[in-house]
């Protein structure tokens, strides 16, 4: 049996039938398994649709709260996807999404709330009707919402593809003029952006209006296969990529394409003596870990074209990072780097995992906080703002191994934000070594951070 819990929602009430939902058996049979199965995924849906209640109720309340403190009407509420976010384990960005569907549910989509709340409609498909719907007036997404979910059995058996062409359709229908406005709409928002992919890749992604889209599929394509049909011996695909490199980057060759690139790597890792990860921190963010193998080749092709140069970070025993080698005096931008190495480019709210754009101060400059390295971290543009509206406060952890914020909301939740482990050195006192070595090993101690352009 479920146990008895209190008629209003507390955590503690959730705790409850959490706790039994996870102690429970898993059925023997397997016709008993799929029902379970089934039931489990519509209280998921259920799960979503009283989550987006209390989103509303959070950001009701702080806007209350904000009008009582006087806050500008334009002002309130921009902290809401922040608290949402740590609530929630997710980003800000993400969070901000669930509050904007969450608001169309209630608002003007009543219909997608009941079948969300009845299990008939997963959390993807209706936040799919949502985005589908978002351009048409108030009057035309009621409609289309009555149209597509007031019968339930309709959902039943349509997948998700089906469904958003389904209410696509009407949409256009209804209001072609708004549909050709979203078209030009997202036709200004045409951008490209890169993130890290397995196996030391990345993904480069650009978003173009269709037949700009297909031009570039088809132009690859069509050199693809001029060179597979003259005897090519890379694949169809790799052909694809290689020319894509070569046209966008105006090189001859996808191997000679100029790129400057920051990577940390141990000196144990640098030097064959160790097998620990290098990490690539990119001025737009962080691309990742990549093998120590992989980390050692890029720096010796680096070198053979005299394009690599090396700077040394110094660690203390605990393993934070606390200075870095320079020619001269240690200006800002040395310590902007240093930041962005110790974050490891991303942004040091917990959750999020935008690229760091703002170095900001921990204890905020106007509260007489300080203009070092302990008191700075890396942030987001949305999380930087959210921070000066006031609503949350932040200190760092004096005791902490590595370098630690505590994130404190004006209702008294606290989220901790641990800088990332960087790569540990062979030692942390080199014992004294024979007079003959390369100037490369000469000048290696602790931690590196090595830069290099490859020609």
């Amino acid at each position: 049996m479920i146990p008895t819990i209190a008629t209003s929602l507390t955590a503690d009430a959730v705790a409850a039938v959490h706790a039994w939902l996870v102690a429970a058996r898993v059925p023997e049979s397997v016709a008993d398994a799929v029902e379970a199965l089934r039931a489990l995924e519509e209280l998921r849906s259920a799960v979503t649709a009283v989550q987006a209640s209390v989103v509303l109720a959070v950001d009701a309340g702080v806007r209350a709260d904000e009008v009582a403190a006087g806050v500008p009407a334009a002002q309130r509420g921009r902290d809401v996807p922040t608290r949402v976010g740590l609530a929630l384990r997710e980003s800000p960005a993400r969070a901000r999404s669930f509050l904007g569907a969450s608001r169309a549910w209630h608002h003007e989509m009543p219909h997608t709330l009941a079948a969300l709340r009845a299990g008939r409609l997963s959390p993807w498909r209706a936040t799919v009707l949502v985005k589908e719907t978002a351009h048409l007036p108030i009057e035309a997404r009621e409609r289309v919402d009555a149209e597509v979910c007031a019968d339930p059995e309709r959902l039943e058996g349509v997948g998700t593809a089906a469904l958003a062409a389904r209410v696509r359709r009407r949409a256009n229908e209804l209001d072609p003029a708004a549909a050709a406005a979203r078209a030009r709409r997202a036709e200004s928002e045409r951008s490209v952006w890169v993130r890290p992919a397995p196996d030391t890749m990345a993904y480069v992604t650009a978003l173009l209006p269709v037949a700009q889209g297909v031009g570039v599929y088809a132009a690859l394509r069509r050199a693809a296969d001029a060179a597979v049909g003259a005897g090519e011996s890379r694949s169809r695909g790799q052909v694809m990529a290689d020319t894509f490199v070569e046209r966008v980057t105006g090189q001859a060759s996808a191997d000679a394409v100029p790129v400057l690139v920051n990577l940390v790597v141990s000196d144990a890792a640098l030097l064959g003596a160790g097998h620990e990860p290098g990490i690539v921190v990119d001025a737009g963010g962080a691309l990742g870990p990549i093998p120590a193998p992989v980390a050692r080749n890029l720096v010796a092709n680096g070198l053979d074209a005299g394009a690599a140069w090396v700077r040394r970070l110094y660690a203390d025993p605990g393993g934070k990072l606390v200075a870095a080698s320079s020619t001269a005096r240690f200006f800002a931008d040395g310590l902007a780097a240093l930041l962005r190495v110790r974050d490891q480019g991303l942004c040091r709210t917990p959750y999020c995992d935008a690229p760091i754009r703002h170095l900001d101060h921990v204890q905020p400059a106007a509260d007489r906080g300080l203009t070092e390295l302990p008191n700075g971290q890396g942030l987001c543009v949305a999380c930087n703002q959210a921070k000066n509206t006031g609503a949350l406060r932040q200190a760092v952890a004096p005791d902490a191994a590595r370098h630690t914020v505590v994130t404190t909301t004006t209702t008294g939740q606290q989220y901790t934000s641990v800088a990332p482990p960087p790569p540990r050195p062979a030692r942390q006192e080199p014992p004294p070594r024979p007079a003959a070595r390369s100037p490369i090993e000469r000048t290696l101690t602790g931690r590196l951070d090595l830069h290099w352009q490859a020609a």
